[in-house]
């Protein structure tokens, strides 16, 4: 029987939606934690800009754009540099700005924006970032970015070419270091009804939302388009409008079970296995071949008189152990906990466990599906 403390993966029997815990209990979601309204989003925003005031840490000579972007930046300021006069700075990096612009947000609220550099700057912290705009997918300019740089990581470098780094320091935040400018326009107002879209879809989870709104609020109000969208009939006028989304938020639903999973991360040796997982009859046996190979130095002295010479000569042990372990059945009906714990009763290892299943997915007797990222 394997201990917990030997265990290397994490296994999670019974995951289920909205981190529901399996216990036999019925479940219910809000319905703005399984589903948001059509049209309210998030818009991305991005823009350029230079951050100045590094500590020698900047692009320096490697990035032309830098250079042609401080020229460009004194020249709209009244200052005049000659065509052969070198400005490339180390203490300047060219960098991308980007941000979530959220649904509603109107001019004069702030933003949270990250910084990343483009060119060869080692890191911005300490920096400045100056006055850049931000611009929307249609070209648009909706916020105007500037402030000084967050930067979490950290570089260091010695004069025999030695360094140290921590995280990332050519990324940095600016927490509300934008200033919206422009509103985005969303069609929430202008719609005549309101649709929900599910973030998980499900033919029975859109079913019940369904019939919910519609014992809340009467027959018909709602019906469902498809497995990921639910059409309400809602008030006309703005603030009644803001009112009735309110109440069908806060309305609990009880969400479709979600399909039968097993998803595995190779990386890490994590394995995720869902409610509704079984196995059909099947025969697994398990051994383990184990190679020990170690190598060791042995002194080979030579005899009395025998003019020979002291050397060392390489040595190498070889030990191979096979494993006894046992045969297991799996009856028809079994759930994916009864396979862990025959595995665990053979003597299997955890890791193994990644293996036994993709045999059974090839074999045709895991009823789920296998993921394997």
């Amino acid at each position: 029987m394997l201990k917990g403390k030997d265990l290397r993966f994490v296994f999670v029997v019974g995951l289920l939606f909205m981190a529901g815990i399996y216990s036999g209990i019925v479940r219910a979601d809000r319905i703005k934690d399984i589903a948001q309204v059509q049209g309210v989003r998030d818009n991305q925003l991005i823009g350029y800009g230079l951050v100045v005031g590094l500590n020698g840490t900047g692009d320096g000579n490697s990035s032309p754009y830098t250079f042609q972007s401080m020229r460009s930046l004194l020249s709209r300021m009244g200052v005049n540099v000659p065509a052969n006069v070198n400005m490339q700075s180390k203490n300047v990096a060219a960098v991308m700005i980007s941000a979530d612009l959220p649904a509603f947000a109107k001019p004069g609220q702030t933003l949270d924006i990250t910084v990343s550099s483009i060119g060869d700057a080692k890191s911005l912290r300490g920096g400045s970032l100056l006055m850049s705009s931000l611009k929307g997918a249609d070209g648009q300019m909706y916020a105007i970015a500037q402030g000084n740089v967050i930067v979490s990581g950290l570089g260091a470098e010695g004069s025999d070419g030695s360094k140290v780094t921590i995280n990332v320091p050519s990324v940095g935040l600016i927490p509300n270091g934008a200033t919206v400018e422009r509103a985005v326009e969303t069609p929430f107002g202008k719609m005549h009804d309101v649709v929900l879209n599910l973030r998980r879809p499900d033919f029975t989870t859109s079913n019940r939302v369904t019939q919910a709104i519609n014992k809340l609020l009467g027959p018909g109000t709602a019906y469902s388009i498809d497995a990921g969208s639910i059409n309400v009939q809602a008030p006309q006028d703005l603030a009644q409008r803001v009112a009735f989304i309110s109440e069908l938020e806060n309305l609990n639903v009880d969400p479709g079970d979600p399909p039968a999973r097993v998803i595995v991360n190779s990386r890490t040796g994590t394995v995720v296995i869902g409610q509704h997982v079984k196995v059909l009859p099947a025969a697994v046996a398990h051994g383990s071949l184990t190679v020990t190979i170690t190598e060791s130095k042995a002194v080979s002295q030579p005899g009395p008189l025998s003019q020979g010479q002291t050397v060392v000569t390489p040595k190498s042990d070889i030990k191979v152990e096979q494993g006894n372990n046992r045969m297991f059945k799996l009856d028809m009906g079994v759930s994916l906990d009864d396979v862990v714990r025959a595995v665990n009763e053979v003597g299997a290892a955890p890791g193994d466990l990644v293996s036994i299943l993709e045999a059974l997915k090839e074999a045709g007797a895991l009823r789920a599906e296998l993921i394997v990222i």
